[in-house]
């Protein structure tokens, strides 16, 4: 590992990506601190102190690297880009215009991250507007009286909402240098820097907060849902694919052997997110009915059922969202009937099963069967935070959440990969041997 670093380093062009990523990264983190105009940075900080439960706003503040809670000028983080990227996809299965351009290759993708570009300021302008006015009105960090602002007028407004969307098109244009200019996976790598940003003071929080024995026994947890996620986000059922020999003019092509991966954690982290957006709805919806007096009985319910993350029905909840988003993205992420059409054209076949509609068919029954344990263990991982919280009382202070551990593992595996393929064009033995 340690000689694929030094090989990765000593390699000019390789060494000369990676340091600018970092620099890309350094950029980033430094605009996650700034604050922005009109925000008053003291009474803030006082108000994060004694915070107790953010619970409403814990996924986009874990994509914001704890930016969002400070309001700094990158304040909504990833989180617009990745909402409508998750759009976009489920818009091109029901569209068939988006449907024909991503049919058309490398010109149609262009298009729809054209579009993907759009829907993420328009998301930007409507979460930022939402954030401001939030903490214009005392509710964003909640049982905090002072202020936020400096002051509540139209301008500091409308300066607020224009300065956290024009952060957001920086965001998009940092990771956008990192793919074409480092070692790929722009946004990727902006999700794992803001993630494990809050890592180190989480994992403090808890040892002051519960001792060093909870401690410890939080980092051997992590350790080893560490080592499971690696394992489930490498393991794959690979299909053979046997291609038949056509002559071509006077050439002979085919013939070869390969096939086609099948992942256990096929839909990556995209039900969780899913789940968590659902699940986030009850408790602004509660929020924004606090100051009602009485309260009505639908309200009441949500607070005690669908707020609260250590109570049973939440969790039940949470996990059986998980196993129907996992099903449905896989549903709409991978087409059986394509890649059947696709293996009979170019005269590839499964051993065993013909071609065509038998094919189809024998794709989605192992799809189906694999795609179970994959739902499992993400509703699993999931669950983690939420029996922390009822264990040890950790909250979402609690490091080792599903969340961060796929986001973190998932991305850290993809990019050594992306360096260990530049590593092996080279020659070099890459870190996976």
């Amino acid at each position: 590992m340690l000689g694929a670093f030094a090989n990765a380093f000593r390699t000019p062009d390789l060494r000369r990506k990676l340091l600018f990523v970092l620099g890309i990264i350094v950029i980033f983190r430094l605009g996650s601190q700034v604050p922005a105009p009109g925000v008053d940075t003291a009474n803030v900080q006082t108000c994060l102190n004694q915070l107790e439960d953010s619970s409403v706003y814990t996924l986009i503040n874990l994509f914001s690297g704890g930016a969002l809670l400070q309001l700094t000028i990158f304040a909504l983080g990833i989180m617009p880009y990745i909402t409508a990227s998750i759009i976009l996809q489920l818009l091109v299965v029901v569209i068939p215009r988006l449907e024909a351009l991503k049919k058309e290759g490398q010109a149609g993708q262009t298009k729809i991250t054209q579009y993907t570009r759009y829907l993420t300021l328009a998301l930007a302008v409507l979460q930022a507007t939402g954030i401001v006015a939030l903490a214009r009105s005392g509710q964003l960090l909640t049982g905090c009286d002072r202020p936020l602002l400096h002051d509540d007028g139209i301008a500091t407004f409308l300066i607020m909402v224009l300065t956290m969307t024009a952060g957001t098109a920086v965001i998009m244009w940092l990771g956008e240098l990192i793919t074409d200019r480092g070692v790929g996976n722009g946004m990727s790598i902006l999700i794992f820097t803001q993630v494990i940003a809050t890592f180190p003071s989480s994992l403090w929080q808890v040892k002051v907060s519960q001792g060093v024995w909870t401690f410890g026994i939080v980092m051997a947890i992590g350790l080893v849902l560490v080592a499971a996620v690696i394992f489930i986000e490498q393991a794959q059922r690979r299909i053979p694919v046997q291609y038949a020999r056509r002559m071509v003019g006077r050439k002979m092509f085919g013939g070869s052997s390969t096939y086609i991966p099948l992942k256990v954690n096929q839909a990556g982290i995209i039900p969780v997110i899913f789940a968590s957006s659902l699940l986030y709805l009850p408790a602004m919806a509660v929020q924004f009915n606090a100051g009602a007096n009485p309260q009505p009985v639908w309200v009441s319910f949500l607070n005690k059922y669908l707020v609260d993350g250590s109570h049973p029905l939440y969790m039940a909840v949470y996990f059986g969202l998980i196993i129907f988003f996992t099903y449905f993205y896989v549903s709409i992420t991978f087409n059986p009937n394509e890649v059947a059409d696709n293996m009979k054209k170019y005269g590839g076949f499964i051993p065993g099963i013909r071609a065509g509609k038998p094919t189809e068919d024998y794709l989605s029954y192992v799809l189906s069967r694999i795609t179970l344990p994959g739902a499992l263990y993400l509703g699993l991982i999931s669950l983690v935070p939420l029996i922390a919280f009822a264990v040890i009382n950790a909250n979402q202070n609690f490091p080792f959440g599903g969340t961060s551990i796929l986001i973190m593992v998932g991305v850290a595996l993809d990019t050594v990969k992306q360096i260990e393929s530049q590593l092996q064009q080279r020659n070099y033995e890459g870190f996976l041997r």
